[in-house]
């Protein structure tokens, strides 16, 4: 069975956390719970894509019942992200946010629920719960219990381990503290990390907190060694404790460890391993401190932690299995070590410490503003993707490149799907896939007669496009034409994502005037907008309405008939007049715009807007007639014949500020036109 409605809500929150990724909003509430949909919504997302990616999927009714529901609700806060602005009601907007919220979570519980029953039916296995208390009651180096819930969690790199470490902490659950102390302590002393082929790194040499190789050891408060990038990724995120030892820190100085750093140097210049010296500034990790010549026999530092039984799928896929090989250490060295670790603990630590805006008022004129990466995060946390020392491995990266270049049909399609999953939700990623070349041979298979083809890779070029670095990368490598092709050519779902990726591209101006300057671009987006599917009529008025921010494509957008479908859309019962209005406001700042908004009967249906829509509808609505008024006496008598004067007084006395100042210009022009009639008629 293909699961239809786990694919659509899979679609929906990808095209919720990518709106969640362009917009920005300035107010705290509203933001901090926009902020708790993204983050349960990110929890969900890998469990369905497993589903969908299940061999044999769940024929459950129930499940898809619970996903069309939560498909609904995503639906529903993205449309109220759309529509914000800092005009509307806070208090409205942080109330139905909360509502919202609650929905997401009963949703997600309960297709949580769904899933664990079907997994209970399929197989009985020890719980999660189950490995955690044994694994608690049986700490020894052969512990089957901590191997299983590695596995389970995911914990298959050191920046895994670095965030579970971290969030764990936060939680400040002892039990989960404890559990994943044991955890940390399983990986260094029976998983290795890998530095070349048939070369290991001793675990003395491993930050406890990661894992990870040491390259810049330091010494905290309690005495213990940690890697300088990895403990101050803990420090920065407020946590005042030893992770090692549970001692509260006294300070929070990092002493360099020179003793172990020597020890690590002359280990590597042995082992004939080198380490580029990072000239980017202080963040010392090893994925970026790679020479380019090491790429091939390091490149596991990215996904650092495996054993023979956990070995990254990524990784054999590629081709690039290691053997693991255990490293005889001196006794000399491990006994230096060990007195060295308990006789740091009494060192003095006498030292000195050296000392976009864009202003969104409403849909009219809102311009979605140019994020930097991190302006795209979470606000007041650091992501885990900026924290990482590296996510990909690039030999993996560079197969996947190739396969989409050289490779079979098939293993075009996998290599596109893969960049598309590890580009969902890392920034990291979007960057590194865009600078490794993927972008070119992405573009090749827009063109692609396969359908599945078509859509992977439209839709991990819309991954790659929420990169403010590759949005002019992406238009550079000529991707307007065979964005335009899928538009015409593809599936519903590439149709729908080749919109979404010419809408986010089009945030940067030069890149709209070169989208703009493409007739079949327009013509395109307009013939979704007509003919699509309701959620690619959106994407479609979404890119639309930000090309006609630029005004030379206004008249490009009117001269593709967008109006007629604009006018048709303003139908309450078609779930687009927020849309529609909006892009039409935009659209009636030139003539022809306002010619076109006449002649296919718009007038009327923009009063009733005025009169029964949305608070957002009402204020573009009122823009639209005041633009056709001030233009026009043969257009400003059409609206009065309409009965546009009892809405609009309405509207100036209830609406949003701005639709209040339009309706009141609109009322006073209107008595402008009386007095100048009857100043003639008394003449």
């Amino acid at each position: 069975m293909d699961p239809v409605p786990v694919r659509c809500l899979l679609n929906s929150i990808s095209r919720y956390l990518h709106l969640v990724a362009c917009q920005t909003i300035r107010y705290s509430p509203i933001q901090t719970r926009i902020g708790n949909v993204v983050h349960l919504l990110k929890l969900l997302k890998p469990f369905l894509v497993e589903v969908v990616d299940c061999k044999t999927p769940p024929d459950d009714g129930c499940l898809n019942s619970a996903c069309e529901d939560l498909d609904s609700v995503v639906n529903q806060a993205r449309e109220f992200l759309e529509d914000w602005s800092p005009k509307l009601s806070k208090l409205f907007g942080v109330f139905h946010c909360e509502l919202l919220l609650e929905k997401v979570q009963t949703c997600s519980l309960e297709i949580t629920r769904i899933l664990l029953q079907l997994s209970q039916s399929s197989a009985q296995e020890k719980t999660l719960t189950e490995h955690m208390n044994n694994a608690l009651q049986n700490q020894t180096d052969d512990n089957d219990d901590l191997d299983s819930i590695i596995q389970m969690m995911g914990l298959v790199s050191n920046q895994d381990l670095l965030k579970e470490s971290i969030a764990v902490e936060k939680e400040q659950m002892d039990q989960l503290i404890d559990l994943v102390s044991c955890i940390r302590e399983h990986m260094l002393k029976t998983q290795f990390l890998e530095v070349a082929k048939g070369i290991s790194t001793p675990p003395y040499f491993r930050c406890p907190l990661s894992t990870e190789l040491m390259v810049d050891p330091v010494i905290v408060a309690s005495g213990q060694t940690f890697d300088r990038t990895s403990i101050k990724t803990w420090l920065d995120n407020g946590l005042a404790v030893c992770p090692r030892t549970r001692q509260v820190l006294t300070h929070q100085e990092l002493i360099p460890n020179y003793t172990v750093k020597a020890m690590i140097e002359s280990w590597l210049e042995a082992n004939n391993i080198t380490l580029a010296v990072n000239s980017g500034g202080d963040d010392s990790s090893v994925a970026n401190n790679m020479g380019s010549n090491d790429f091939n026999r390091t490149e596991s530092f990215r996904f650092s932690l495996r054993s023979s039984s956990f070995t990254s799928r990524s990784s054999v896929e590629a081709g690039n299995g290691f053997e693991k090989v255990k490293i005889n250490v001196p006794a000399s060295l491990s006994k230096e070590l060990e007195i060295f670790e308990l006789s740091s603990q009494e060192q003095s630590y006498t030292h000195s410490r050296s000392e976009s805006v864009c202003s969104v008022v409403s849909s009219v004129d809102y311009v979605p503003s140019v994020t930097s990466e991190t302006q795209s995060l979470p606000v007041n946390h650091q992501s885990y993707s900026e924290m990482s020392s590296g996510t990909m491995m690039t030999s993996h990266t560079i197969k996947l490149v190739e396969d989409l270049k050289n490779g079979s049909n098939k293993e075009k399609t996998d290599a596109a799907a893969e960049i598309r999953r590890l580009t969902i939700n890392s920034v990291e990623n979007r960057v590194h896939f865009g600078r490794c070349g993927a972008i070119t041979p992405l573009l090749s298979l827009l063109y692609s007669e396969e359908k599945l083809t078509q859509e992977q890779a439209v839709t991990a070029l819309l991954n790659l496009s929420l990169s403010e670095v590759n949005k002019g990368m992406i238009v550079e490598a000529g991707a307007i034409e065979p964005l335009v092709h899928v538009l015409k050519a593809g599936n519903d779902r590439a149709k729908e994502n080749s919109a979404a990726t010419l809408f986010s591209l089009s945030v940067v101006q030069v890149n709209r005037e070169r989208i703009g300057q493409c007739n079949a671009a327009i013509h395109a987006l307009v013939s979704l907008l007509g003919k699509g599917t309701l959620r690619g009529k959106k994407d479609a008025a979404s890119a639309l309405f930000n090309l006609s921010i630029t005004h030379e494509n206004k008249a490009r957008i009117v001269q593709a008939k967008a109006v007629k479908y604009l006018v048709d859309m303003l139908d309450p019962g078609l779930e687009m007049v927020d849309k529609a209005v909006a892009l039409l406001a935009n659209l009636s700042g030139v003539g022809e715009g306002r010619q076109e908004i006449v002649r296919e009967g718009g007038v009327p249906l923009l009063v009733e807007t005025v009169d029964s829509g949305s608070g957002r509808g009402k204020e573009n609505a009122a823009s639209v007639l005041l633009q056709l008024c001030l233009n026009s006496p043969k257009f400003c008598t059409l609206v009065l014949q309409e009965g546009a004067i009892p809405p609009l007084v309405a509207l100036s006395q209830s609406g949003t500020q701005r639709a209040k100042e339009k309706a009141q210009q609109l009322l006073s022009h209107f008595r402008n036109q009386r007095d100048a009639r009857m100043k003639k008629g008394r003449s």
